[in-house]
This record gives C-alpha cells, sequence and structure tokens, in this order.
C-alpha cells in the first residue's frame, strides 16, 4: 500500500511518520509545494519549522511535484490532505484536475469554509461536482484529540476515521491504527466534522476564562455548556448527537481547552491580556483554526435556529464587536433555563 500526505506542516509530517512506522517509509509520501523546505527535512533529518526535534526516517519519500504526488496513487492507496480548512477547496480541486483513477481521499482539517460554512465534506462533493471527470472516488476525515507533537514522538493517541465508505475506513485503520495510535471508524461525517468545528472555538472561550483568572468551575461551565451547543447544532444540521460524547466532540474539546500546546487555547489566554488579535496571529506561526471558522459556526447555527450562546459571544469578541470581559458579563446575565 502507498500513501501521500499533502502538506508537510506539523500535523501532516506527524502522520507521514506514523504511516510509515507501520508501511515501509518509501511507500510513504510527503508533498509540499515548498522544494526548499524538503531538501531543508532531507538534509536534517527532521521538519525544523513545525516538528523541530522529532527524526523523520531516511527513505521517506519527499515531494515538491504535485501531479507526482498524485498519480503514484492506486485504487486501493490512501491520499491524506493535511492542509488548513483554508486550502482544502484548491487542494481538492488540484486533485481532481490531476487524478486519472478513482483515489480514497481523507482530510486532517478542523473547520467549516468561512464564507459558505461548508462542512469539510460538504466543500469535497461541491468540488467533487464542479471538477471531477467521471471518477468515483471515496472522501472521510480523519479527527479527534491529537497533538502533532505528541504523535511524532510515537506517544498514545486514538482518533477517528469518518466516511460513508466501509471500504475507506478500513483503509485508513490499515495505515495508522498501529503502535500507540488506535483508529475508530464512524459513518457520521456531520457530528465528526461539527464537532471538530466547534471544539476550537469553546477552546477559545476557555482560554479567556483561564487568562481572566475565573476559575475551574467556570472553565468545566463553559466546556459543559458548550458540549451542549455543540450536541444541538450536529442533531439539527443531520448528525448524531451521541457523536459529541466520543473522541471527535467531548475527547477533542478536553483536549483543545486544556492542553498547553493548543494554539486556539493560547488564542484565548492571549485575548484575555489585551492582545489584539492580529498581535496574538501574528505571532503565532501556526493556524488556529477557532479564529477561522467562529462566524461560519455561528451563521450555520443562525440558518438552522440552534442557540449557540458561547459560540455566537466569542464571534462577536473575535470580531471585535465585544471585548473578553463584556462576553462574560453577557453570557453570566442571560435568564435561567432547564439544563438541556
Amino acid at each position: 500500500m502507498k500513501v501521500t500526505l499533502l502538506g508537510a506542516g506539523a500535523w501532516g509530517t506527524a502522520m507521514a511518520l506514523q504511516a510509515a512506522r507501520q508501511l515501509r517509509a518509501e511507500d510513504v509520501c510527503l508533498w509540499s509545494r515548498s522544494a526548499e523546505q524538503l531538501h531543508s527535512i532531507a538534509k536534517s533529518g527532521e521538519n525544523q519549522v513545525y516538528l523541530p526535534g522529532i527524526a523523520l526516517p531516511k527513505n521517506l519519500l519527499l515531494e515538491s511535484d504535485f501531479a507526482a504526488a498524485i498519480k503514484r496513487l492506486g485504487p486501493e492507496d490512501l491520499l491524506v490532505i493535511a492542509t488548513p480548512m483554508s486550502g482544502l477547496s484548491e487542494t481538492i480541486e488540484r486533485v481532481l484536475k490531476v487524478a486519472n483513477q478513482s483515489l480514497n481521499i481523507i482530510w486532517l482539517c478542523k473547520g467549516l469554509e468561512p464564507i459558505t460554512a461548508l462542512l469539510p465534506h460538504q466543500v469535497g462533493a461541491r468540488q467533487d461536482q464542479l471538477h471531477n471527470h467521471g471518477l468515483k472516488h471515496a472522501y472521510g476525515a480523519l479527527s479527534g484529540p491529537s497533538f502533532a507533537h505528541e504523535v511524532g514522538a510515537g506517544m498514545p493517541c486514538a482518533l477517528t476515521v469518518a466516511s460513508s465508505s466501509e471500504s475507506l475506513c478500513k483503509i485508513v485503520q490499515s495505515v495508522f491504527h498501529y503502535g500507540n495510535m488506535r483508529v475508530y471508524s464512524s459513518n457520521d461525517l456531520v457530528g465528526v466534522e461539527l464537532g471538530g468545528a466547534v471544539k476550537n472555538v469553546l477552546a477559545i472561550a476557555a482560554g479567556i476564562g483561564d487568562g481572566l483568572d475565573l476559575g475551574l468551575n467556570a472553565r468545566a461551565a463553559v466546556l459543559t455548556r458548550g458540549l451542549a451547543e455543540m450536541m444541538r447544532l450536529v442533531k439539527a444540521a443531520g448528525g448524531k448527537s451521541e457523536t459529541c460524547t466520543g473522541l471527535t466532540g467531548v475527547g477533542d474539546l478536553i483536549l483543545t481547552a486544556t492542553g498547553n500546546l493548543s494554539r486556539n487555547r493560547r488564542v484565548g489566554l492571549e485575548l484575555a491580556s489585551g492582545k489584539s488579535l492580529n498581535e496574538i496571529l501574528a505571532g503565532l506561526g501556526h493556524v488556529a483554526e477557532g479564529v477561522l471558522c467562529a462566524s461560519a459556526v455561528g451563521d450555520l447555527a443562525r440558518r438552522l435556529n440552534v442557540e449557540m450562546p458561547i459560540t455566537n459571544m466569542m464571534g462577536d469578541v473575535l470580531a471585535g464587536k465585544l471585548s473578553s470581559h463584556e462576553a462574560v458579563k453577557r453570557l453570566m446575565g442571560r435568564d435561567p433555563k432547564i439544563e438541556t
């Protein structure tokens, strides 16, 4: 079996390494648009920019030719899109223009398309309709609580692959379910993808609470009521609310909202300190998906008539309409409700 990963950021590099632990390293291809970056990886034996300190196999295939990275794959192989959500549409379009046979395709990104509020699989379906040439590709998402550096270091981790294709799920498990990584399967793409999007927004809210020293009680309240918001939205969007109690919902929420490696949590902490969002993002060095999709999650909730007060307040804070202090004041001042 062969695997190609598109995107040599931290997560793409870590998952390439995980695939190489299971397969032969020469059967795993890591593509980057930057030949200079790949030259640095080949010379140093690690991705010094995005995954420093983690040694990569010497015979890992590094490729800057996009067409070559795609055309090496057959119908039983796996293509992994490891770009941020903002790059998913363009990447799928490029893949479909190059592909000359049916492919098994998964993405690792978490979020919604900012303007359309489409989920990743809906973006894939749109591009498939526009650019497919009669081929039948299988699509899915791989998600769950995971920091790239810990995966790269071989520390224990559990993920979920979601797809309507049982065959694709089995292929993904055969590639990544190895050693200290467990991969579960699900047919609830909506639940898995929405959980991954909403938890990033909630992690920013939790970071703000911690940054304002509101206490552990407040953090627990944000996570619990945030989970309720997530479950309402997933159900309204056609997913299974119980998916939110698994790895890609509450599991990823706990990690992202409390782990010090979380970029979204860091955004919240720094917003609470009074820094501007532009200043925070400039110093981050990586994408914080919660910032990019907060408004889209709010748009989707309004479209589906779902009440999401924490998420909506976060959208206003990130848009500069509310201060962190004012958002907390408004949330605490809401009328009493029955817990649902």
